[in-house]
């Protein structure tokens, strides 16, 4: 069931940076130390009480002209519009009531959203609150007096926001159809792909990067299976800033990736893997999501018989991190190899959602551990007692040991190793819990 999504929404300078960390607490520094993983604090995984949603930051480069700081606010509340459930709209008590707010107050209105409106930088409730209430003229209902660096009000803020989520309960259930997202950096052909596998021009296709509008959802039925194509948004072509495209396409991946079972990430076979491809694809691995790479405009590339094997190389050295991805050489324009992915998505889902029973995986893992003798620390042996999986979607195993610092992480991954070779699970990330249990005397 894919998270709420929550956006910050505000002019430079009034403390959205401030505010997304001081609502992400330490959860936006990945502590992974995995290539290509996104270190950009564009978003982050939040837990309120029971709730569970992804915040957007859509701040980004500070304009120097108060025209650009326009056109600039309308970016950002226009991506929030277009991918939040809720939006902050985040002011500042101690600069007042700007123009700059009211235009966006009136874009943020009539977007039909829930908006909640935090006064940021009120350090003192008591004396501050008439200037608070200023901000009644924004017509965007109560004011909520926060200061993000003292951590104040912030409570009441999330108890307000979580009041907004859509009631996914009996729908997203109801819904069983495979979600496919397709993502990738502007002008890749991800929408010529959606029309290639939908037989059908539903997304409108130009040459201008960033022509698509918004994500669309294209159901299909292929051999009498039905599947959901989310096909990630462009970008609006007026906004010429590359830093800001790039960071309003990884806003939307997210968006994408977290509604989807299955993510495509399309890579354009003549420039080869971009450093924003390892961005997207990091989204996807951190959110275990099942992965096929689409090499994409694999007609315009000149080859002979070491080709592939060339392009194979390069990409699995660049996202290393994705090694049990599945890579596919595909021509959107001229259809090679395109049917050929609805096998390869159907393998995925398969592998993304497969259970193990405890039985079997402990035989390979002790056959593992005689082959490979787990590591030691100061005379201690690290000792596996047993593994069991516990989820799926991304697959996910406790490994319970009798010392938890022992357990480095290149014999975990061993152990993966391993379990892949019996198991497949191609096309899938894998997790890995790892659990202390004292031994018994």
């Amino acid at each position: 069931m894919s998270k709420p999504i929550v956006a910050i929404v505000g002019r430079p300078n009034v403390g959205k940076s401030t505010l997304f960390n001081a609502l992400a607490g330490s959860r936006i520094s990945i502590v992974q130390d995995t290539p290509g993983v996104t270190r950009d604090r564009i978003y982050a995984d939040v837990s309120w009480l029971n709730y569970n949603f992804t915040m957007i930051d859509t701040g980004g480069i500070e304009p120097d002209s108060g025209d650009v700081i326009l056109s600039q606010m309308r970016e950002q509340a226009q991506i929030a519009i277009d991918t939040a459930d809720v939006i902050i709209f985040i002011v500042d008590v101690r600069q007042g009531m700007q123009d700059a707010d009211s235009k966006v107050a009136d874009m943020l209105r009539r977007s039909h959203k829930p908006v909640i409106l935090a006064v940021n930088k009120v350090d003192n409730f008591e004396k501050m609150m008439m200037d608070v209430y200023e901000f009644y003229n924004l017509g965007m209902g109560e004011p909520l007096p926060v200061s993000a660096a003292s951590m104040l009000g912030i409570g009441d803020l999330l108890d307000e926001v979580v009041k907004h989520f859509p009631d996914r309960t009996g729908t997203d259930e109801e819904d069983d159809r495979p979600k496919i997202a397709v993502v990738g950096k502007p002008n890749v052909g991800k929408s010529s792909l959606v029309n290639r596998l939908t037989g059908d021009n539903r997304v409108i296709v130009s040459d201008i990067a960033g022509t698509t509008r918004d994500a669309i959802d294209t159901p299909v039925k292929y051999h009498g299976k039905e599947y959901v194509f989310i096909d990630t948004a462009g970008l609006r072509r007026k906004n010429k800033i590359k830093e800001e495209i790039e960071r309003y396409s990884i806003i939307r991946a997210v968006t994408a990736v977290e509604r989807a079972d299955v993510v495509l990430l399309v890579i354009d076979a003549t420039e080869g893997v971009t450093e924003q491809d390892a961005k997207i694809a990091g989204i996807a691995h951190e959110r275990g999501k099942g992965i096929i790479i689409m090499v994409n405009k694999w007609d315009a590339v000149e080859k002979d018989d070491k080709t592939i094997y060339r392009h194979t190389e390069k990409i699995r050295q660049i996202l290393s991190f994705l090694s049990y991805a599945e890579i596919m050489f595909i021509s959107a324009k001229t259809g090679q190899r395109v049917q050929n992915v609805y096998d390869m998505i159907d393998m995925v889902i398969e592998n993304n959602s497969m259970r193990i029973a405890t039985g079997v995986l402990n035989e390979i893992v002790a056959e593992a551990v005689a082959m490979q003798q787990p590591p030691t620390d100061k005379g201690k042996r690290l000792k596996i007692y047993y593994v069991t999986q516990v989820s799926v979607k991304p697959p996910t195993f406790v490994i319970f040991v009798n010392d938890k610092e022992l357990a480095h992480f290149s014999y975990v991954r061993y152990l993966e190793n391993r379990i892949r070779d019996a198991f497949g699970f191609r096309g899938t990330s894998l997790k890995f819990i790892v659990r202390e249990r004292k031994e018994e005397q």
